[in-house]
């Protein structure tokens, strides 16, 4: 049998929307994000490198305030989550339950979580003293809100210098807002849509998220929750730091797509190998890491489910289900710091594009 799967499928497929899904952004402030910045940065305002940690404690402090601040303003009690297998998401979902899902700040979550940091150094060889890189663990700030465009998103901020900002959204949740903002009907089903009143202008708005509209989403969180912008007279850098991108394939009944799935679960299975994925990602695998790698079936309750386990993560390719009618396929780019090239989120067009106007690849 020949043709695409929405070819031989056409008459009993409902619709088909490609749609961002999870967005990861971090933020960074440039001249300070690495040692020799944050050196020069130093000497610059006349701080000794080994007096480092006093401004920088200076700056923890304004962070925690700001913190205490917004917490109050909402009438909402910072919550301290100290063990790691208690999931924040989980966390404010219960909140939601409670509050409702009107614009505004939602919690806040305090957690012990590893940073980068800076450690004052004095070369006997070069007699240059300056900061080096570090690593440590210092309080993060987790600042819940329901953006009126966004739906629920956060920002997490360390209350230690370099100051690394990270914030989510949902493109999935955004659509959301633009279809009942346009009068369109539709059903959901977790962050899948089953039900679209008008799948092609859902298709349209999708393709209409904007990076310039997403900078000034950043820029207005990272002023509201981390205040030191003013201390290092300079914006945030944003730089895309996991994205998914999903096709739902949404069939008119369940009873379609369930044989459909199980057979393409079964085929990724015995068809598709680690060796082939990592060929495609532009990788070899050595020996060593081979004898790790596994490929794992397993029919669930709710569905099957396939996944291939390798030790290289750039990005990850799968098609999933739950009980409902929508079939997904679904592409992840992996952290940058696996990876050697970057999509930064600004305002320059001198190369005449964005990164949000191109779509990871599906392949």
């Amino acid at each position: 049998m020949t043709g695409s799967l929405t070819e031989r499928y056409d008459d009993r497929i409902a619709g088909v929307l490609s749609c961002y899904d999870r967005v990861v952004v971090t933020g960074t402030l440039p001249t300070v994000c690495y040692a020799a910045g944050m050196t020069k940065f130093l000497y610059a305002i006349g701080v000794r490198i080994f007096d480092y940690p006093q401004p920088a404690s200076t700056l923890r402090d304004r962070v925690r305030e700001r913190a205490a601040s917004l917490a109050a303003e909402a009438g909402i009690t910072i919550e301290h989550i100290a063990k790691s297998h208690i999931r924040k998401e989980a966390v404010v979902a219960e909140v939601l339950k409670r509050r409702g899902e009107h614009p505004g700040l939602v919690h806040v979550i305090s957690a012990m979580e590893a940073c980068g940091a800076y450690r004052p150094w004095h070369d006997k060889q070069t007699h240059k003293t300056f900061v080096r890189p570090d690593s440590g663990k210092c309080l993060h700030y987790y600042f819940y809100f329901i953006d009126a465009e966004l739906g629920l998103v956060y920002l997490r901020v360390p209350t230690w210098a370099p100051f690394r900002l990270q914030f989510y959204c949902n493109g999935h949740s955004w659509l959301a807002r633009q279809l009942t903002a346009e009068g369109i009907g539709f059903t959901a089903a977790d962050n899948a849509f089953v039900r679209i009143d008008d799948w092609q202008r859902a298709q349209d708005l999708a393709d209409r998220l904007s990076p310039d509209r997403l900078h000034l989403v950043l820029d207005r969180y990272a002023a509201q929750g981390c205040p030191v912008l003013d201390v290092f007279r300079q914006s945030y850098h944003w730089s895309l730091m996991q994205v998914e991108y999903a096709t739902d394939l949404v069939f008119r009944s369940v009873g379609t797509l369930r044989p459909l799935y199980e057979h393409l679960a079964r085929e990724s299975v015995l068809s598709v190998k680690a060796e082939q994925i990592a060929s495609f990602l532009g990788r070899q695998i050595s020996p060593q890491p081979a004898q790790e790698i596994g490929s794992q079936f397993s029919t669930r309750i709710e569905g099957p489910a396939s996944n291939t386990a390798s030790p290289v993560p750039r990005s990850r390719c799968t098609t999933s289900t739950a009980v409902c009618s929508a079939l997904r396929r679904q592409s992840t780019t992996s952290p940058f710091s696996s990876t050697t090239t970057r999509r930064n989120i600004g305002r320059d067009r001198r190369r005449g594009s964005s990164p949000l106007s191109r779509r990871p690849s599906t392949a």
